[in-house]
């Protein structure tokens, strides 16, 4: 028997990606424009073709935050990385109430939107109301992110340390959970360390 392969299923995707289209090109042909125009009004505009970009790249102020910005990711990815891996590692690898009750409290903040995030570390950190703010300046450290830069970066960086080291131990506890439990056996028995296991 021959079967009948019939796609015109598609069809029903095509108003999803055109107006997925719609909604993106749109947008982007915007941009465009406005990168290589000087545009004051409806009827006033001046082409300046790549000038725009030749004087934002060079620009002391772009490149200042782009470096920033560099050094911030490296800070952030070096400490996520090693810390989610090592709370993979000290997660329950049997299934049972413990291993869920871990996963749960782990993806709690995951689960708070990243605006909120930021506005409860703002009522955290304040000297007069918060908590950490309080303590830390109780303990002798002079700490006010509303006054200090470097503060307010160190506030930023921990921040985003603890909103998304739980995706990376997520991440990592999921992979190491894929591999066979026959592997581990076969390391035991030849006499591996753990750091030789581990990797």
């Amino acid at each position: 028997m021959n079967k009948i392969y019939d796609n015109r299923a598609w069809l029903l995707v095509l108003p999803v990606f055109v107006t997925v289209a719609f909604s993106a090109i749109i947008p982007m042909m915007t941009v465009v424009n406005y990168s290589v125009q000087d545009i004051f009004d409806a009827t006033n505009r001046v082409w300046v073709g790549t000038e725009w970009f030749t004087e934002v790249m060079q620009d002391s102020d772009l490149q200042d935050a782009l470096i920033k910005q560099i050094f911030f990711s490296a800070c952030v990815l070096l400490t996520e990385i090693p810390l989610g891996i090592a709370i993979a590692l000290c997660l329950p690898t049997r299934s049972g109430w413990a291993s869920s009750l871990s996963l749960i409290l782990l993806a709690l903040p995951l689960l708070i939107p990243w605006n909120v995030v930021g506005t409860i570390f703002q009522i955290f950190g304040r000297a007069d109301i918060g908590l950490a703010g309080f303590l830390l300046n109780a303990i002798g450290i002079d700490y006010n992110y509303a006054a200090n830069s470097a503060d307010a970066w160190l506030t930023v960086l921990v921040i985003d340390i603890w909103h998304w080291t739980p995706l990376v131990a997520l991440l990592c506890y999921a992979g190491l959970r894929a591999i066979p439990d026959a592997f581990y056996q076969a390391a035991r028995i030849d006499g591996a360390s753990a750091w030789a296991v581990f990797r």
